[in-house]
């Protein structure tokens, strides 16, 4: 340890953590007094230091940054080795959220169900370019080279002077983070978006996958050992970096073809990659192995499919493996272009087989198969590109197209639509004498309809529609479809509704079950199989109700919806749109599957990865292979066991009802107190977002200046910045509090109750205690300060403090803990570790706030903007 560096922030405890912690703390230190002395007094004591001088503010903010981001790397290593530490001294059961740990307890539960359950997985994450990533590309894979040197000092068998080397190496790269600087200098274009997200499978997500399926086989053997079936493909990638259009004007059709393009290459890059290593290692002689005929003639008619097989066949004489896989090669680069992915994964099945056949599975497993998986997870495409545009604009261009007086909503504008939907023709679409919105959308839509009629249909995903309100906005794109140029009577086009507000969700069952009448959709709909995808808001809906309303709503909408498609012979898959923070649905992978309803999952799990999540779950490979089982462990868990579990308890559906009523109330109240708009604007850094150059989205959907219009991700980013966090658990108090009130002595009961029993409701009251536990009301109140509407902004601060002190009484009368959070010790130790730096780096962005909006002209934006990208690494999320 460096002299002087007694005091490490986060050092106490948790064993390995610490030990890494202590090593890239010391470190760190080392740069900073090489880089700027003046603030290593103030980093090692934030308690004992006066703040930094103007001069040193963005040093300190700098080496504060690097060291928040230090600790999380540290973090992840330590997790991933206990993970292994436990399989190796417990079993892999013993591991939270392993295949083995899911298929042990469904072994001991309900055996019957496992074949069924895993014949219906199907997970997906899908990764997005909301603006909540303040790291540049350069700075994660810094991030990711310190992380590898952590790994590598995990073994005990270098010398002395190797081991020294190595931590050399670990300080150049900290060096290297200091010089680079984390901050953008330009707001990434769509380009950088898409490779950004790219970037994730090259590092890590490529080599996880297969490894996912080799920990689902050993699990699957252990415990159903009479199920040996090949293991199917259960993961899906999707993305929304190029097509998500909703309020960014950059996603043209022109971006949409680049992204689908870069996905393209670089699926087919690794592909290309890992059988040039197979075609050099599988070095078999035909003339000694003595494979059987057909396994033969299959082998020389993959050689024979290829335009070049004679060049091949001389290159590689009597090497018939090598042969297959270099024509595989080169069939990926177009001689001749393979019709279909399948076609490419049969293939490669057949040298798997053939292998097999002389007695070398082990080489199909480690050469062979990992490539075939890849070819079937990922296809040429990477991810599926979903589409995502806003219910205003399908309906702005329908209303050109259609070229009348029609008024949306009217029974005029529903007949119209269902007339034309059952036309069997159309009449043309006069393109020319179109805006510009409606041209693109319709050259949008017939290059979607282009892409899946090719090789890899799944390069494009659903067509998702933003703010659904009623059935005639998914006709709408149905029609639009056709005005595009799909034929038939069924549209092989999967139309996603995305409910996010409170009131969307509630009309969601009889939305969908209208759908289902009209005979196009329908058609559709069954033509895309059994399970339709419904896609739900978390950001939105919070926003529009809070959390505890948020949270109820969105339950009764998986139950009611399953209800009714279930009357019309359909399963919803759903999509859940969630984000990092409590407040955007974030919350652990594991409990919050595992507290979905009942018979709601039916093996389908998609969720969005948005963000600093991202790099958070993906940047590594251990870590990317620990939330990928997570994520298809746990939904094969609720799907198995769903059958099995308590019947619901009607008693604790009216408390939960009540209890959302009551914190949708107190929400409103506050939303709807005179000058909240402007307390808002003036108490956070809401405004100043828009100069952080973290994302090629506007802040705002429609260029608006309405609070209505404001995107949920700044809404919950500028709480965050000022510690309010009210977006996690404004309401809960009020809402507990009313809800005793009304039910006398036993209310509280009920509630205690609840928290015992119900996984919902657990929760629930988890996370907005740790949300709690994250605010800071000393914080807040000097951002309270920066409202210039005194008599306004006070009573809205005070509004804000009451309810805060009333749902922290809530959660100790619920949770019978007399201490905040004390039931997360990682949680606390690492707030408490970052309390005191934040502390300073708050009062710096106060000031800095104060500067720029007294002297627009003469403030440092540079240090307000670095002081943003600090409490965000600080806190964990931006949004």
């Amino acid at each position: 340890m460096v002299a002087g560096a007694a005091k490490i922030p986060g050092a106490e405890g948790d064993g390995y953590a610490a030990q890494l912690r202590d090593l890239l703390w010391s470190q760190l230190l080392r740069v900073v007094l090489h880089r700027a002395p003046g603030v290593a007094a103030l980093l090692r004591a934030p308690d004992e230091a006066a703040p930094p001088a103007p001069e040193q503010t963005g040093d300190f903010l700098q080496a504060v940054n690097i060291w928040f981001h230090l600790t999380k790397i540290a973090e992840e290593n330590a997790a991933v080795r206990a993970r292994r530490r436990t399989e190796a001294t417990r079993g892999a059961q013993s591991v939270e959220g392993s295949f083995a740990e899911a298929m042990a307890e469904i072994a001991a539960t309900a055996p019957e169900t496992f074949e069924s359950a895993v014949g219906c997985l199907a997970v997906g994450p899908t990764l997005t370019a909301h603006p909540t990533e303040a790291k540049r590309v350069t700075i994660l894979e810094i991030h990711r080279r310190i992380y590898r040197l952590l790994v590598s000092l995990e073994t005990h068998r270098w010398t002395p002077r190797e081991r020294a080397a190595r931590i050399e190496r670990l300080r150049g790269e900290i060096d290297l983070l200091w010089l680079s600087g984390e901050l953008r200098l330009e707001r990434p274009s769509l380009a950088d978006e898409i490779e950004w997200g790219l970037q994730f499978f090259r590092d890590s997500l490529f080599d996880a996958t297969p490894q996912l399926f080799e920990q689902f086989i050993a699990a699957r053997e252990a415990f159903f050992p009479q199920q040996a079936g090949a293991v199917r493909p259960c993961l899906k990638f999707h993305s929304w970096i190029g097509g998500d259009r909703d309020g960014n004007p950059n996603v043209t059709v022109e971006a949409t073809k680049a992204a689908l393009a870069k996905g393209r290459s670089t699926a087919i890059q690794r592909h290309m990659a890992d059988l040039a290593r197979a075609a050099r290692d599988i070095s078999i002689s035909r003339d000694i192995a003595h494979i059987p005929a057909p396994h033969l003639a299959a082998l020389d008619a993959i050689v024979a499919r290829a335009d070049d097989h004679e060049a091949i066949a001389r290159r590689n004489p009597g090497e018939i493996f090598r042969q297959a896989t270099s024509a595989i090669i080169a069939r990926l680069d177009g001689r001749p272009r393979y019709r279909h992915v399948e076609d490419m994964a049969a293939d490669l099945h057949r040298i798997e087989a053939a292998l097999a056949a002389i007695g070398s599975e082990q080489l199909g497993e480690s050469y062979i198969r990992p490539i075939r998986w890849r070819v079937e997870v990922f296809g040429f495409r990477t991810t599926a590109l979903d589409i995502r545009q806003n219910s205003s604009v399908t309906t702005r261009v329908l209303a050109e197209i259609w070229g009348d007086e029609l008024d949306y909503g009217s029974a005029a504008w529903s007949a119209r639509l269902r007339q034309d939907l059952a036309a069997e023709t159309l009449p043309p679409v006069a393109m020319a004498s179109l805006g510009d919105e409606a041209r693109e959308l319709l050259t949008l839509l017939r290059t979607v309809l282009d892409v899946r009629a090719g090789d890899d249909p799944d390069a494009i995903g659903a067509f998702i529609l933003s703010m659904t309100r009623s059935t005639d906005d998914l006709l709408a794109v149905y029609l639009l479809a056709r005005h595009a140029g799909a034929a038939g009577e069924a549209l092989d086009l999967p139309v996603v509704p995305l409910f996010e507000t409170i009131d969307d969700l509630r009309r969601a069952p009889r939305i969908l079950a209208d759908l289902a009448e009209v005979p196009t959709a329908r058609r559709s709909l069954k033509r895309q199989g059994s399970r339709v995808e419904i896609m739900l808001g978390y950001s939105d809906s919070n926003k529009d109700g809070g959390f505890i309303c948020s949270t109820w709503e969105l339950e009764q909408a998986q139950r009611e919806i399953t209800r009714a498609l279930g009357a019309l012979g359909l399963v919803p898959a759903f999509f859940h749109g969630r984000g990092g923070s409590v407040s955007r649905g974030g919350a652990p992978t594991g409990r919050a599957i595992a507290a979905q309803p009942a018979m709601t999952l039916n093996g389908a799990m998609r969720t969005t990865e948005q963000g600093e999540v991202v790099s958070a779950k993906y940047a590594n490979r251990g870590t990317a292979l620990r939330e990928l089982e997570q994520l298809a462990s746990s939904a094969l868990r609720h799907t198995a066991l769903s059958g099995t579990a308590p019947l619901r308890d009607p008693a604790h559906d009216d408390a939960l009802r009540a209890l959302s009523g009551m914190s949708q109330v107190a929400y409103a109240s506050l939303l709807s107190a005179p000058g909240f708009v402007r307390y808002f604007h003036e108490a956070s850094p809401v405004e100043e977002l828009a100069m952080l150059k973290i994302g090629s989205r506007p802040a705002r959907r429609f260029g608006a200046a309405e609070l209505s219009d404001l995107r949920a991700i700044p809404w919950v980013f500028a709480w965050s910045q000022n510690r309010h966090l009210l977006t996690g658990w404004y309401g809960f108090g009020t809402a507990c509090q009313s809800f005793a009130k009304v039910r006398g002595p036993a209310g509280w009961d009920m509630l205690r109750e609840m928290f015992a029993a119900s996984k919902l409701f657990q929760l629930m009251v988890d996370e907005v205690e740790k949300t709690l536990f994250q605010s800071d009301m000393q914080i807040a109140a000097r951002y309270a300060a920066l409202s210039t509407d005194a008599e306004n902004g006070a009573a809205i601060f005070g509004m804000v403090r009451a309810e805060h002190a009333a749902s922290c009484e809530a959660i100790h009368a619920i949770t019978g803990q007399p201490v905040l959070a004390a039931r997360f010790p990682r949680l606390t130790a690492r707030v408490e570790a970052s309390r005191a730096h934040l502390g300073i780096i708050h009062g710096v962005q106060i000031e800095q706030l104060r500067a720029l909006r007294a002297d627009p002209e003469r403030s440092d934006t540079a240090r307000l903007l670095q002081s943003m990208t600090c409490i965000s690494a600080g806190l964990g999320w931006t949004g």
